[in-house]
């Protein structure tokens, strides 16, 4: 991607505007929304990235296709297939297991479907296919049955929707011609004809058009292939049909999980002949919900062992840096990765956006969520179908709201903007969906769940309120626009997370970082012995069998032992070994959930008008913080106040509202240490760190200390908008710093900056710490880089909700607060640790203030570098400051300090003990973890030098959003700094050292700040 893009860094007010990106044959109305962007807002553009159109690497239709086949696809166009739709087919005729990881609109789906249809053709074989989700399922049948009717299907102008959000599923899903002819919108205006125009360049992949109704789908049609939908919306008479006579079952892991897997028995005939597993969307199966499909997977393969037959695996992802690692993974068997597209690629155009600072000295900038809502409502007065992605369901619900007061206030007339998201009903998911495709909306707001690829028809522009967190996810939903080959533009808004800050800050960030990898912990125990039980539900277990074969560690014999003394499970012995049968009258499957650890999701019932209508659901992770009592509950940007909350029985019921506000939850955790599973030194060598540290650099450190500015020489003058270069910092800082090069690629995670090595570069030294030699301040600095330490183990967790805060719509003023009364929520989970040897924190940060401002800003900074390296998101991992025995608990106060609180969230004047020893937490958000704090241990070091990078490379005075959180005004005039306070804390971490400070000197990636 760095040597086919091309890209502008801003250089703020007063610099030469940058070369329009939008070319000649780019959409007339995207270039000028982009152009006007550029013009009025050219200081809030920190970069600007083009990438300009690729051309197709072609391959010949294999011979060995089955004639219908082929002339199916000759039918339609397409003589031929891009490169690695070649390699794919290939790969998959020589019975291999393969993941096709290639760019959004790259024509993943041919990649599959060829050699299932040969197969189905050529064999009778038989194929299933998974997708994350319902609508992903029904764009696949709708794909199928055109190619299956492609020698009777015409293409006509009827078939095409006329414009927006219309169009269908494509064979080549995101290709954007058929032989040339303008498809989607573009085909409006005439009928597509099915042989080459003259001058056309023949065999190009064809792009199937729409008509084709999803759901149980019929085989009337040259292939005569039946392909069905299974999944929670099939009725009961269907299901039957779709066992018997489905050659391609199109479901979902939940389905296979739930109802396939219990019932085998009932697709016997199915599993027979089953050939093929199609994984779809592999790069959303991390985390928790990877996990689990693992263990389904572990379970789908037993079955298939038990009636004799071995399928092939055929994953499609988007781009992530190990795709083929976390398919071996999911089926604990190798995998070949194809991943060198070679399909074309229309122009694309990103905007970096970051907010206007509004207040200088705090580092305090506009809220992401008006940006993003501004430049929503310019793309939708100029015509062009949007997108906003927001990363919670909240925000979807205000920028919905927001967005519906400019354009929906009329009710008489239909929609233009639309909010999706989880917890709606499956029915209204599916109207809205409908609605997308028919073009009925303009705008549509969506957390991640339609990051993936529901053909929901042309778009124009997509907005990303925020980084998603990772990468992958945001090339993934960037890419929801120009799926016709049409101009489009991105724009990335910035919120105050330190991440989103960085990325704004180093726009070359996305010409060289490489994808992120995913991770799974099949091997979890509870996710485990969930899946154990419900495998033996299905099939009896043998004595010395294997759940997953070599890939599990774990002790199968110790398990189904565990189960029978809870009185599940019966042993049989036998001439060939003892059995292990299940005995419970209970059904295992329905009562585990693959996206959760924790069972039973909330449902939300509207009281109103004396009815009880159930309007969403919940999960149990996410119900403490949204549905307390008097908690403002939005739906389609509609707030509802929930009256009760019946906690037991899983159900919160609300009531129709006119508040003016919506509430937050406060909450806080304490963790105790269980067990230490390892633990390592952290830092340098002290000879190194003495070394790093040249007596001419700590002269000039002790000269800092000194210094009359507060902020260790950055200026403290305000700063406007358009008065900031690409990194946030104020001209006189970038003017020190060496120009970036933009063509050297930097690291996946932020990498360290380098650093004045004194622990007092950004105020006047503590008391007590006078101006001292240059060689004392030396010898000082080396030793402390060995008092720290990291561990990993397990821990157990208290969170408790003590109330929540009131926020009134567009001024977002608190206006009050209110109390929740829920029971706290336990759990057991793995961390990861960091703690410094007393003596060594008490010389650099004196007060026990200090030290616990910097330890919560030292975590604040550490939890985000570390989801971006663990590509998880933030909510998978939490943060805490306490007492590693759980006897305190630090917190930012109401009044914006550190403070320390008790067992039972009591304010402490000093904490118990002789021995104050702050230890920073990373956990696992999940009960008994997910596997992410492990890596977290490994790169522990990493991790401490690229969250020192991060605080000390924002160009604000004493702490902002954007590296430490936020920061009371008051501190500037009374020169306490809690940025000070983190750096020092991360430098006793050992977040300096040669070879961190050599790569930041070399890295080109970063500007200093």
């Amino acid at each position: 991607m760095a040597r086919e893009s091309s890209m502008r860094v801003a250089q703020g007010a007063g610099a030469e505007p940058g070369p329009a990106i939008a070319s000649p044959t780019d959409d007339d109305r995207v270039h000028r929304l982009l152009a006007r962007l550029q013009r009025k807002y050219k200081g809030r553009i920190t970069g600007e990235l083009a990438t300009p159109a690729a051309a197709a690497r072609y391959a010949e239709l294999p011979e060995a296709m089955h004639p219908k086949l082929r002339d199916a696809l000759a039918a339609r166009g397409l003589t031929r297939l891009y490169g690695h739709q070649r390699q794919a087919w290939d790969l998959a005729a020589a019975g291999q297991h393969l993941v096709v990881a290639t760019p959004t609109a790259s024509g993943k789906t041919l990649c599959y479907n060829l050699p299932v249809l040969d197969a189905v053709l050529s064999r009778r074989a038989k194929a299933l296919y998974l997708f994350p989700t319902k609508a992903l399922a029904q764009d696949q049948v709708a794909e199928l049955m055109e190619l299956n009717r492609a020698g009777g299907a015409t293409t006509s102008a009827e078939q095409a929707p006329a414009d927006g959000f219309g169009g269908g599923a494509a064979l080549n899903r995101d290709t954007a011609r058929i032989d040339g002819q303008p498809t989607g919108d573009q085909a409006a205006s005439g009928a597509a004809s099915s042989s080459p125009p003259a001058g056309a360049p023949a065999g190009a992949p064809v792009e199937a058009l729409a008509g084709a109704a999803a759901g149980a789908a019929g085989a009337a049609g040259t292939l005569g292939i039946k392909a069905f939908t299974f999944d929670g919306d099939t009725p009961g008479d269907a299901r039957k049909a779709v066992r018997t006579r489905g050659d391609i079952v199109v479901s979902n892991p939940d389905m296979l999980h739930q109802a396939i897997l219990p019932h085998h028995t009932k697709w016997a005939q199915f599993f027979e002949s089953l050939a093929f597993i199609v994984v779809d969307e592999l790069h959303s199966y991390r985390g928790v919900f990877g996990s689990h499909v693992a263990n389904v997977f572990r379970r789908l393969q037993r079955i298939c062992q038990f009636y004799g037959v071995r399928p092939q695996f055929i994953f499609a992802s988007a781009t992530i840096a190990n795709p083929a690692e976390l398919a071996e993974q999911l089926i604990g068997a190798p995998v070949t990765g194809v991943t060198n597209s070679g399909a074309p690629r229309g122009s694309r155009h990103l905007l970096l956006w970051n907010p206007p600072v509004i207040n200088p000295d705090l580092g305090i900038r506009a809220s992401a969520r008006s940006q993003s809502t501004r430049i929503a409502r310019m793309a939708t007065k100029a015509g062009l179908k949007n997108i906003v992605f927001a990363r919670t369901r909240l925000m979807v619900e205000v920028i919905t709201k927001y967005l519906k007061d400019a354009f929906d206030r009329d009710p008489r007339r239909p929609p233009r903007v639309i909010a999706y998201r989880g917890g709606y009903l499956p029915s209204e998911r599916r109207q809205t969906e409908r609605a997308l495709r028919a073009g009925r909306v303009d705008t549509v707001v969506s957390t991640s769940a339609l990051e993936l690829g529901v053909d929901i028809g042309a778009l124009d522009v997509a907005i990303l309120n925020g980084y998603p967190g990772t990468i992958a996810a945001t090339w993934q939903r960037l890419g929801r626009a120009g799926r016709r080959n049409r101009g489009s533009l991105g724009v990335l808004v910035a919120t105050s997370d330190p991440l989103d800050q960085y990325m704004v800050r180093h726009p070359e960030f996305f010409l060289g970082a490489s994808p992120e990898h995913a991770r799974i912990h099949p091997d979890q125990l509870l996710i485990l012995m969930d899946h154990v039980r419900c495998a033996a539900f299905e099939l009896p277990f043998k004595d010395g069998d294997r759940f997953g074969g070599s890939s599990c560690a774990e002790d199968l014999h110790e398990m189904l032992s565990f189960l029978r003394d809870e009185g599940v499970l019966q042993r049989q012995g036998g001439p060939d070994g003892g059995r292990w049968y299940w005995v419970a009258d209970s059904y295992p499957a329905n009562a585990v959930s693959l996206r959760s650890v924790a069972e039973g999701n909330f449902v939300v019932i509207d009281i109103g008008d004396g009815k009880q209508t159930i309007i969403a659901e919940v999960d149990y992770s996410g119900a403490p913080g949204t549905l307390y009592e008097g908690a403002i509950y939005m739906v389609q940007s509609q707030p509802y106040q929930v009256e009760r909350l019946d906690w037991t029985g899983r159900k919160a019921f609300v009531r129709k509202t006119r508040a003016d506000y919506y509430t937050d939850a406060i909450d806080y955790t304490r963790l105790k240490i269980l067990d230490r599973f390892d633990s390592r030194r952290l830092g340098a060598d002290p000879a190194e760190r003495a070394a790093t540290l040249t007596a001419g650099e700590a002269a000039a450190s002790v000269a800092a200390a000194h210094a009359d500015d507060p902020a260790g020489g950055l200026t403290n003058r305000p700063v406007s908008a358009d008065d900031t270069d690409a990194t946030g910092a104020s001209p006189t800082a970038s003017r020190r710093a060496p120009p970036a090069d933009s063509r050297r690629a930097p690291p996946a995670v932020a990498p360290a900056i380098p650093q004045k090595p004194s622990a007092t570069d950004d105020s006047p030294a503590p008391s007590g710490a006078a101006a001292s030699a240059p060689a004392t301040a030396a010898s000082e600095a080396a030793p402390e880089a060995t008092k720290a330490a990291a561990s990993h183990g397990e821990v157990h967790i208290v969170r408790r909700y003590p109330g929540y805060k009131k926020i009134r719509y567009y001024s977002h003023d608190n206006i009050g607060y209110g109390h929740i009364d829920l029971p706290d929520q336990e759990m057991h989970t793995s961390a990861v640790w960091w703690q410094v040897e007393p003596n060594a924190l008490e010389r650099s940060l004196p007060t026990r203030e200090q030290a616990i401002e910097g330890f919560l800003g030292a975590a604040y900074a550490l939890h985000h570098v570390a989801a971006l390296r663990a590509m998880a998101e933030v909510r998978d991992l939490g943060r805490a400051v306490g007492d590693s025995q759980g006897r305190w608990f630090a917190v930012v106060g109401g009044d914006g300090r550190g403070q320390l609180r008790g067992p039972s969230n009591e304010p402490l004047e000093e904490p118990p003990g002789d021995r104050f020893e702050p230890t920073l937490f990373l956990y696992d958000n999940y009960p008994g973890g997910v596997g992410l704090s492990a890596p977290l241990f490994d790169d522990a070091q990493a991790l401490v030098t690229d969250a020192l990078g991060l605080v000390s490379g924002c160009a604000c005075a004493h702490g902002c959003p954007a590296c430490i959180g936020p920061i009371l005004a008051s501190d500037e005039q009374a020169l306490r700094s809690p940025k000070r306070s983190a750096l020092i804390v991360l430098r006793l971490l050992g977040g300096t050292t040669a070879a961190e400070s050599s790569r930041a000197s070399t890295s080109g990636a970063v500007i200093r700040a």
